[in-house]
């Protein structure tokens, strides 16, 4: 049976376009995805990054879903440290408000970001020590009883807004198995305990007002192309922008030349680690790719992360995939 697809969308702005044009072409794949039959899509709070328009999460959701109509948006995810619970319910309140059925609220621990901005983001580093509770006070802003006496979410109080717990490590699994929520692993970029992290999740569900039965998620990097060296070209293009976000030369930019130099040696093995989920190649590859890793993972539901480098790009890897693994008929 094909597994269910949805998308991660990372707000990207591309080399020469505007925050506007990467933000227009969240729309765009949202509508495009919507009409594929993706489950979700998903945006990401990241902070302090150039080509990553999504640091405002709850404002980016509103928009493409006035823009959309049926397909499910939510944060995959809002890092939770960086916030009071109350604002996050009443935030995801007011979109379920505006969007009934169609809203998902997903929680990271992380902040998101570097420790400079944590500091500009008036967070305190010690935050993330209190998430369980901060998910328990969350969660109940948003049912019919606050845990804070005198203090209610409006909106928010009474919505029931689905949680999902984010991670990529075992402690969020463990949470999300005690809490009775669905669980999503970050494995597009951070792969390394996926297999252990969903058993342990299975392991330890506890059925919930939310969930009778464990849900689990997985990310995986998609490149699908007309051929299959367009799509190791892209996949090398991909590989470059990791480089240059991770590195600099002499405080300029990495060149072309010098990304793929550094590609050749050991230094590439990082950033082929995080990249070790991803399905690149013409349609048929990338769909028995799909299928097969859903297995490994042991997962309810991939949560596609599209990198071709242009819109187009990443709009023709939705389409094929999802003909391909059998969600969206031919056209």
């Amino acid at each position: 049976m094909a597994p269910t697809l949805s998308l991660l969308d990372l707000a990207i702005v591309g080399a020469g376009e505007s925050v506007a044009e990467g933000l227009n072409g969240c729309v765009e794949v949202a509508r495009r995805a919507e009409a594929l039959g993706y489950r979700r899509v998903w945006y990401a709070e990241h902070h302090n990054m150039a080509s990553i328009a999504s640091s405002a999460t709850a404002v980016l959701i509103a928009h493409v879903a006035a823009h959309t109509e049926r397909i499910r948006l939510g944060s995959g995810g809002i890092m939770l440290p960086n916030h009071s619970p109350l604002t996050i319910a009443e935030q995801f309140g007011t979109l379920e408000a505006l969007h009934p059925g169609r809203i998902d609220l997903g929680l990271g621990r992380a902040p998101g970001t570097d420790q400079v901005t944590v500091r500009a983001l008036r967070r305190d580093p010690r935050a993330s020590e209190t998430f369980p509770q901060d998910v328990l006070e969350l969660q109940a802003f948003l049912a019919d009883e606050s845990r804070v006496p005198g203090v209610e979410a409006t909106p928010g109080k009474g919505s029931h807004v689905p949680l999902y717990i984010l991670g990529s490590s075992l402690f969020g699994a463990e949470l999300a198995g005690m809490l009775g929520l669905p669980y999503a692993f970050a494995s597009h970029f951070a792969p390394q305990a996926l297999v252990d992290a969903v058993a342990l999740y299975r392991r330890s569900f506890r059925p919930s007002v939310q969930l009778d039965a464990p849900y689990a998620m997985a990310g995986v990097n998609v490149i699908a192309a007309d051929t299959d060296a367009e799509a190791q070209e892209q996949l090398q293009i991909t590989r470059r922008a990791r480089v240059r976000r991770m590195l600099t030369v002499h405080d300029r930019p990495v060149t072309d030349t010098e990304a793929d130099a550094i590609l050749r040696s050991p230094q590439a093995a990082h950033i082929d680690q995080m990249m070790r989920y991803t399905a690149a190649g013409a349609a048929e590859a990338v769909a028995a790719y799909l299928e097969e890793f859903a297995v490994l993972a042991g997962v309810d539901e991939l949560m596609t992360v599209h990198q071709a480098p242009s819109l187009s790009g990443r709009i023709r890897s939705l389409e094929l995939t999802a003909v391909a693994v059998g969600v969206a008929p031919p056209a």
